[in-house]
């Protein structure tokens, strides 16, 4: 404690207030503070952008942007580095793993939040924590055993015999390894965020709004729909927003059941080869390859550019969202 501080304490045994300079200068210290490391994310993104863009040059110069973005053909042994499999292998688990994941979630956490006893929410609100606490890898053991065995045995069949006519639903695959087991693998691995986030939010509402609509003779059901989701839908999207970037870059449970091979997805039976399992099973090998390095760099840039632009375009949503509540 300073002396100026040391003087501003009475004999009496009671503290004074700190003068009004010496709260000014505190106010503008914890300012600076927290401004500081506010900026360290934004630091640390654009170091990790600039890295891989220094070690993704020497095939950024080679080969022209839209060659490795559009580019269809893997095969580094022949010079060949088309991204585009594994954009679009990555585009396809997260987005059936989303939709496979938000409408339960929005359910249980509606139960949740109106309907469920105090003491089934104390329950259920560790069991999630403990779920979402899981590593990876568990949940692609588990895909691996489990959910690879169900899509072939049972999935698979049924959508042959009953949808096999809808393109995006023919079995091509008879294996069970492909989108829709990671895509069921990180639904499950993204459930946990995705009901916590809605609940907390959905737990905001004043409970006098919920009185008001049941006063005038609305329902529960009604209520909810009506006043509770309206008034929280910008809290939902951030919800899935979080849940979708989680999926963007999972790596280890997908790679275990999506079936690794770098072709153009046109069924949700078919394998597929996100970037994080490209990156994660070959950096580190055949860098003996020329550019083989770089592009597997390059791929990582790529990753991060579609995450920045998912992000980035989520928080203009919500933003609108926000703008009409």
């Amino acid at each position: 404690m300073s002396e100026i501080e040391l003087t501003q304490i009475k004999t009496e045994g009671r503290l004074s207030r700190p003068s009004t300079p010496s709260r000014a200068r505190t106010n503008r210290a914890a300012q600076r503070t927290f401004f500081i490391i506010t900026l360290v994310p934004v630091v640390l993104i654009i170091i990790v952008a600039t890295a891989l863009v220094v070690r993704a040059y020497p095939i950024l110069n080679s080969y022209s942007f839209s060659e490795l973005l559009f580019g269809d053909i893997w095969r580094p042994n022949d010079g060949q580095f088309g991204f585009l499999p594994f954009i679009l292998g990555t585009l396809w688990v997260t987005t059936v793993g989303v939709l496979l994941a938000v409408p339960p979630c929005l359910l249980v956490s509606v139960y949740l939040a109106e309907y469920a006893h105090n003491r089934l929410r104390t329950i259920a609100k560790p069991i999630l924590d403990v779920l979402a606490a899981i590593p990876p890898v568990v949940y692609g053991v588990w895909g691996l055993l489990s959910i690879v065995p169900f899509v072939d045995d049972v999935l698979a069949p049924l959508s042959e015999r009953w949808l096999g006519s809808i393109p995006f639903l023919a079995v091509t695959q008879p294996t069970g390894f492909g989108i829709l087991a990671g895509g069921i693998v990180l639904a499950v691995m993204i459930a946990p965020l995705i009901i916590s986030v809605i609940f907390e939010v959905l737990s905001t509402v004043p409970n006098d709004l919920r009185h008001a609509a049941l006063a005038v003779g609305a329902t529960q059901w009604q209520t909810i729909r009506t006043i509770v989701l309206p008034q929280v839908l910008p809290g939902i999207v951030a919800a899935i927003v979080l849940g979708a970037s989680r999926a963007l870059g999972e790596t280890i449970a997908v790679l275990m059941v999506v079936g690794n091979v770098p072709q153009i997805p046109t069924s949700v039976f078919d394998t597929a080869y996100p970037l994080p399992a490209l990156i994660a099973n070959n950096y580190g090998e055949m860098m003996s390859i020329p550019l083989y390095d770089a592009a597997l760099l390059g791929a990582a840039l790529v990753l991060l550019v579609v995450i920045l632009i998912f992000n980035i375009l989520s928080t203009l949503v919500l933003q609108r969202f926000l703008r009409r509540s």
